[in-house]
């Protein structure tokens, strides 16, 4: 038996104004978004916002639905804004926030499964890594330089070849 181990590095701010700013500016527009989310059976809102290489800012929000499994998250809803906005135009950067009412947005969040897999499938379409600002409203702030990092041992179209 052989043991392998996978890691990665990411980057840890104490707050938003260790950030450069660019990345400062992205997670304030991602913490100012979650107002638009819909979100009345969570109250958990989502805002994700993105500078593309062409220097267009696209942004989404976690949409809720009656029908629980209908949902869609608020980085999903941002990639395929972008993917109809400006086709195969790749995304440099985005940031992820959230707020709630019953929640303490005081911390770095990581995008659900799902999304890391949709982020993965948007990193390898377009050939360039997608990095990505985390945080609360406040507290500390991670900075990921690839989702690809996010989803070891990722199913993507390799396997279907």
């Amino acid at each position: 038996m052989k043991q392998s181990k996978i890691e990665f590095e990411y980057e840890v701010y104490n707050d938003i104004g260790e950030l450069n700013e660019e990345d400062a500016w992205l997670l304030n527009e991602a913490r100012s978004v979650t107002e638009q989310a819909y979100a009345p059976y969570s109250n958990f809102n989502v805002g994700a916002v993105a500078m593309l290489a062409n220097g267009e800012v696209v942004a989404g929000t976690n949409q809720e639905n009656a029908s629980y499994p209908v949902g869609i998250c608020a980085e999903r809803v941002l990639l395929g804004t972008a993917a109809n906005l400006h086709p195969n135009v790749a995304i440099k950067t985005i940031a992820i926030s959230y707020n709630g009412d019953e929640v303490k947005s005081d911390h770095p969040i990581s995008p659900c499964g799902m999304c890391r897999q949709a982020l993965l499938e948007y990193e390898t379409r377009l050939k360039q890594p997608i990095r990505l600002i985390l945080g609360g409203m406040e507290g500390k702030v991670y900075i990921i330089k690839s989702a690809e990092l996010l989803l070891p041992f990722a199913f993507t179209s390799t396997e279907l070849k």
